[in-house]
């Protein structure tokens, strides 16, 4: 297998695409792709998805191109989601009751194992099977179970000492969603940002430039 230390952040932001792309081709029956139909289906050029999936190693073959299940389980190795993934939540309010009970973590290879909140009012309930610990339990479990993921859904203000005490008891990467931006050369473990702002914003970016009445103005 290639080295894969030095692989660009953007093609391993590029990986997911693929991945999510590929099992979308598989549900369809669809069992062999070439780069050229895979670039169209993503946007991409040929040349980019074959550079993209060298540098892990070789998977196509020449006259054939990929096949896709074959292409899947390598991606579900690469990307670390071929086993299972033990995670935690920690703050069930809106958001943290919502990815419990409708975020699919299996896709990814994850399964949530318990949630954390200091709220009596969700303290004992469960979502979807996963139950609600007071916060205090925290460290307890985490000895016992040793998780490896952490949900992070509390208030910005709390985040940062939150990530810090989860490092602290054998957590070893953490999704967050405070809208703090974390430093992974602080916590020492690998951190996953998420700001809906900036989708969001993109979006508008991309809409900015575009109005629906100058083509029926033109069209007239």
């Amino acid at each position: 297998m290639a080295n894969t230390k030095n692989v660009s952040k953007a093609v391993v932001n590029r990986l997911p695409r693929y991945y999510r792309t590929l099992r979308e081709l598989a549900d369809q029956g669809i069992g062999r792709i070439s780069s050229k139909e895979l670039a169209s289906q993503m946007d991409l050029t040929a040349s980019q998805i074959r550079q993209d999936l060298s540098c892990f190693g070789g998977f196509g073959q020449q006259g054939y191109g990929y096949s896709v299940d074959k292409l899947i389980v390598e991606l579900e190795r690469i990307l670390g989601v071929a086993g299972s993934q033990r995670a935690i939540l920690l703050g069930v309010g809106n958001l943290g009751r919502a990815l419990l009970r409708n975020f699919d973590f299996s896709y990814c290879g994850v399964r949530p194992i318990a949630a954390f909140d200091t709220a009596q009012t969700v303290v004992g309930s469960d979502f979807r099977g996963i139950h609600v610990h007071a916060l205090q339990e925290l460290e307890e479990y985490c000895e016992r179970e040793r998780p490896d993921i952490a949900v992070l859904c509390v208030p910005a203000d709390k985040a940062m000492e939150m990530a810090q005490r989860l490092v602290k008891n054998g957590i070893r990467g953490i999704w967050n969603f405070s809208n703090v931006s974390m430093k992974e050369d602080v916590l020492g473990v690998p951190v996953q940002d998420v700001h809906f702002s900036d989708s969001l914003m993109t979006l508008c970016y991309r809409m900015k430039d575009t109005d629906p009445f100058d083509e029926i103005n033109e069209i007239e």
